[in-house]
């Protein structure tokens, strides 16, 4: 693949994570004047989210084979549009019911063909096998830098415009996307087939990752990932808020996770195609566990949030590249958008339960106290996981020609 190639690729597949994570990393900003505007409570807002990674989870292993069996430009391009539509019908909506079925729902929906299953599996088969550790996690950390964009833009939107506008401007940001899309436009399932992409059948993968033990803990271990990033996006701006953080202060700290991760998640891909990925996510979950841990224990203050911020942008989106690069490794490419597209569901799962949980036990008990302790011993349980899977090459029979 000639280098110029390569870089459009990056820049294309990076960019499209960035606009379409970074306006869902943003959400964790409205909660306060959305529950404050509609009258509504920390677990309701809480729910919403909780009901969107849900969606969002059990979408994305359909999203994932359809861009598998049909290409990633047309997943995109549907997606995208329903991504807008969620937007503006959050932006006018009145009642709990409205955002869940908007923000929740509409929106959760979108993000299975806009977002890390889809985009990654389409670079997939375009790099070579040697640089597909790095493309994945050069592409993972556009959602990285658009945290740091989006977050503090939400929140600038919010308080010049009110939170209505600021989600029709965010709406209008996601138009790039379908424009972006027209580089996998030729994509098609047989056009990048190579020496490691056979032509073995769906059930037969799937039947090999239902008897295989480490794609079962790959799916608990990412159900963690999905609890952290969850918990802290939605609940720690009103955490910090609740301690006599400003409101742009905590959503710097939401961005600074963002600048830190960018280094993060490539190093992450970096490193992922030269040690044992198994390894590397073992030792990113346990330093997430230490991280948290430090941060409750010091006394809570601007340096000790930037600190956060910092330690946990170099954890925060890791795992998606070294996941996904482990997916590839152990069953191949060629239905990678599917398989990884199951973990991702995981990893909603624990989305789901960060997000409600976090505004459920405030509401029970006044604080997010349990919710920090839970994700200190979910993370060390997690590091646990990762440790022993098998992450050998599994050779399936192919289908017969």
């Amino acid at each position: 693949m000639r280098q110029s190639k390569f870089v459009l690729l990056m820049l294309v597949g990076g960019t499209i994570v960035a606009v379409s994570m970074g306006i869902r990393q943003s959400f964790g900003v409205f909660l306060q004047p959305v529950v404050t505007d509609l009258e509504l409570t920390r677990t309701a807002f809480g729910l919403t989210i909780a009901i969107q990674n849900l969606i969002w989870g059990m979408a994305q292993p359909f999203a994932g084979m359809l861009a598998d069996k049909y290409g990633s430009f047309r997943m995109l391009i549907l997606s995208s549009l329903l991504y807008i539509a969620g937007l503006i019908l959050t932006a006018h909506t009145s009642s709990v019911t409205g955002l869940h079925l908007s923000l929740g729902m509409l929106v959760g929906l979108a993000m299975s063909g806009t977002t890390f299953t889809v985009v990654l599996s389409a670079v997939g088969r375009l790099v070579a096998p040697e640089k597909r550790s790095l493309a994945f996690g050069i592409v993972s950390a556009g959602g990285s830098i658009g945290m740091f964009t989006f977050v503090p833009l939400g929140q600038l939107f919010i308080g010049l415009y009110g939170w209505s506008i600021a989600f029709i401007i965010l709406a209008g940001c996601v138009t790039v996307v379908p424009l972006l899309a027209l580089v996998f436009q030729r994509q098609s399932k047989d056009e990048f087939a190579g020496p490691d992409m056979p032509r073995e059948t769906l059930a037969q993968v799937l039947r090999s990752a239902r008897g295989h033990s480490g794609y079962w803990l790959l799916n608990c271990g990412f159900l963690v990932c999905g609890f952290h990033v969850s918990f802290i996006a939605t609940h720690l701006p009103a955490f910090l808020s609740d301690s006599a953080i400003s409101p742009m202060r905590a959503a710097f700290a939401l961005g600074l996770i963002g600048v830190f991760n960018i280094l993060g998640t490539y190093l992450a891909g970096l490193y992922g195609g030269r040690y044992r990925k198994k390894y590397l996510l073992s030792g990113l979950y346990l330093g997430r566990a230490l991280v948290i841990a430090v941060f409750i224990a010091l006394p809570l203050s601007d340096v000790t949030v930037m600190l956060f911020a910092a330690a946990m942008g170099l954890l925060w989106l890791g795992t998606i590249p070294l996941t996904s690069g482990l997916v590839v490794e152990i069953f191949g490419v060629r239905y990678g958008g599917t398989l990884f597209g199951i973990v991702f569901f995981s990893h909603q799962i624990g989305s789901f339960l960060g997000a409600w949980l976090g505004g459920y036990f405030f509401e029970v008990t006044g604080s997010y106290a349990l919710m920090w302790q839970l994700a200190i011993m979910l993370g060390i349980v997690s590091a646990l996981l990762h440790w022993p899977i098998r992450d050998e090459p599994v050779v399936t029979q192919a289908a017969p020609a």
